[in-house]
């Protein structure tokens, strides 16, 4: 793979004014991750560890943004393009990705944590009867 058709476009959130929408969006806490270490050590669990890759590109844009494609869009050129999908510089992406994963989160059985509302649980049964959580958090599964 050479990358020749790979392209990061990143909006100037830093130029645009603040949205009336909530733009926070929160992270686990390293304590949590710790934590959850810890429990898994303690009763020989295993730890899978992935990352969502480009995770704002999966969330759906939260604002109305188009603009007008540059040369890199050939025949496009000077047509204008509407996002839909969030993209890393706006003020709301992290909240739209936030929004995106929890409600994929719930949809696959899982609960946040009362503790830590960025760490996601789900009772599960290991074949020998021990009874356990399957835990997530955020963009890191």
């Amino acid at each position: 793979m050479d990358f020749m058709g790979k392209a990061r476009f990143v909006a100037g959130g830093h130029l645009t004014d603040p949205p009336a929408s909530i733009t926070y969006s929160s992270v686990v806490a390293r304590d949590s991750v710790r934590v959850a270490f810890m429990i898994a050590a303690l009763n020989d669990l295993s730890v899978l560890v992935a990352d969502v890759g480009n995770a704002y590109l999966n969330a759906p844009c939260r604002e109305k943004i188009w603009f007008t494609a540059g040369k890199e869009f050939g025949s496009r050129a000077g047509t204008k393009i509407v996002l839909v999908r969030a993209l890393y510089g706006l003020k709301t992406s992290g909240a739209a990705w936030r929004a995106h994963i929890s409600g994929n989160m719930r949809e696959l059985g899982f609960e946040h944590s009362m503790a830590d509302p960025d760490v996601w649980m789900k009772a599960a049964t290991k074949p020998d009867g021990f009874k356990y959580y399957e835990s997530s958090q955020r963009d890191h599964i």
